[in-house]
């Protein structure tokens, strides 16, 4: 019984690594993407519209 609680603990544990990771890949690749597209269009960002103002600004990354 204790092998199986362990081996459960260590499944949960290989499934939480694996959503983390598939998640920083989807981020990271969603980034270079967004990257790529700015050097084809040769922007220098990408600009996001400020609720407040209504004013455009340059989008910060969340690095």
């Amino acid at each position: 019984m204790p092998q199986a609680i362990f081996l459960l603990i260590i499944a949960a544990g290989v499934y939480i690594f694996y959503k983390r990771f598939v998640a920083e890949a989807r981020k990271a690749s969603e980034q270079a993407n967004a990257r790529r597209r700015e050097v084809e269009n040769g922007a220098h960002g990408t600009l996001v519209k400020d609720p407040v103002t209504g004013e455009y600004r340059l989008k910060k990354d969340d690095t």
